[in-house]
């Protein structure tokens, strides 16, 4: 206990990168899974920008990197995260890594959040002439954005998981501190207090996430 005392002020620091890596990811990723997944649902047979090469393409690289266990993703990224951040591990590195990654994931996730909207909600405006922009953004993106916060909400999870695993290759944050402080100086207490954190930062989230999608869902 005396020794968690003590690293009370780095607790505290390890707690901040850890909101910094997880909002930056969430943000970075969460635009890139967008981006990927409205393509997929977008360019699918029968869709509103049928593209079967396009698709095809996309669902590969889906198919292809998400399933790789992140560690070792993190790894095999690290020359192109030297390259885009200028080092390949730290904060900076990590951010790009985990988003890269998260991105992938997520555009899954946003893929079949988009299949559940009733197709003809999507019929029915473009019969009236709405075209592909406004039909994203009025039509298909309100309609899901329930099961899509459901979706984050689960993919923030998982964030907070991959920002841990980093903590092995350089990068800050609780996952850090709790190999650092906790397992490698065999300080139970300190690896506790860290979890014991990520619990309590998961289950706000979920219960913030929880709350806007039955939000959304009752409009």
């Amino acid at each position: 206990m005396d020794a968690l005392i003590n690293l009370l002020p780095e607790l505290w620091t390890a707690t901040g990168e850890t909101l910094y890596i997880v909002a930056a990811t969430l943000f970075f990723g969460g635009i890139g899974g967008l981006i990927v997944g409205l393509g997929l649902y977008l360019t699918r047979g029968g869709s509103i920008l049928d593209n079967k090469p396009v698709f095809v393409v996309l669902n590969v690289l889906v198919n292809v990197i998400r399933p790789i266990p992140f560690i070792i993703f993190l790894a095999a990224a690290q020359p192109l995260a030297r390259a885009v951040t200028g080092s390949g591990i730290g904060n900076d590195a990590i951010i790009f890594t985990i988003s890269l990654a998260a991105s992938f994931a997520m555009a899954r996730i946003v893929e079949q959040n988009l299949l559940t909207v009733t197709p003809g909600v999507i019929d029915a405006a473009r019969s009236v002439g709405a075209g592909p922009v406004r039909i994203i953004f009025t039509v298909l993106l309100p309609e899901a954005l329930g099961p899509l916060i459901l979706g984050f909400t689960f993919i923030f999870v998982a964030l907070v998981d991959m920002s841990a695993v980093a903590g092995f290759v350089g990068g800050g944050g609780l996952g850090n501190f709790a190999l650092q402080y906790g397992y490698r100086q065999y300080e139970p207490v300190v690896t506790w207090a860290a979890v014991l954190l990520i619990i309590i930062l998961v289950q706000l989230v979920q219960f913030l996430g929880n709350s806007l999608a039955r939000k959304a869902l009752r409009r």
